[in-house]
């Protein structure tokens, strides 16, 4: 009789605990999915609320050797956010990019609305010697694809320089693709990127090519004179 009351108890001890069990676990479910306790994330407001200026270039956009935050995209970010322009700038830097990468890339890039396109490219075409006939037909490539996609999209072209050792049919040549570009597509012309930083051993890395941080100061500025008056 014992044996029998013992193990009628047992098995209402097991029962019991399976219940709670099963109410507890069926608790935490709802818990875990009631929006009262987990709600989610808030969207970034800059996205609809903001207009893109997208830098598209190769190690100088990129900021090559330093933070992206020193780099003169980063700087021009901050200008914007001094006189409360609703911009956001995106850094499209790839280094070691020619016009021809460029062209390549430009189609995911243009995935997304782009306000203001500021092209930095052909700088590397110049270093290696590239023909200027096929660094233009590129970067034409590239104004047509914005333009196409984006037709109210302002577009600065910023210039280089071919270094002087290239001798200089090729240097005025190189010099002319971004002069005729501009002026054939009606787009804003930065002269020189560069300006008043090329050759200065003090405002740039020791490989004498890429800006330093105060080579990177002057080069936000240069491209804040083009870019302020078209924002």
């Amino acid at each position: 009789m014992m044996n029998k009351v013992f193990l009628s108890q047992l098995i209402s001890l097991v029962l019991a605990s399976v219940l709670l069990t099963f109410s507890a676990c069926n608790n935490d479910s709802k818990t875990s999915t009631s929006p009262t306790t987990q709600q989610p994330e808030a969207k970034p407001e800059v996205a609809n609320n903001k207009k893109t200026i997208l830098f598209f270039g190769n190690s100088l956009t990129a900021a090559y050797g330093l933070d992206q935050e020193q780099g003169f995209p980063a700087l021009i970010q901050e200008k914007i956010n001094a006189i409360n322009k609703p911009y956001q700038v995106i850094n499209a830097g790839v280094s070691g990019e020619t016009s021809a990468g460029g062209l390549g890339r430009i189609d995911w890039m243009l995935k997304s609305k782009v306000d203001v396109f500021v092209l930095e490219l052909g700088g590397n075409d110049g270093l290696r010697g590239i023909k200027t006939t096929a660094t233009k037909q590129n970067l034409q490539g590239i104004i047509t694809k914005v333009q196409t996609k984006y037709p109210d999209c302002k577009i600065v072209l910023a210039g280089m320089e071919a270094p002087p050792n290239m001798g200089k049919e090729f240097t005025d040549a190189f010099r002319n693709v971004f002069v005729s570009l501009a002026k054939e597509n009606n787009i804003t012309l930065l002269p020189f990127l560069l300006d008043n930083v090329a050759g200065e051993t003090e405002l740039n890395l020791p490989d004498g090519i890429h800006p330093n941080i105060e080579g990177q100061k002057i080069v936000a500025n240069n491209v804040w004179e083009v870019l302020e008056t078209i924002l």
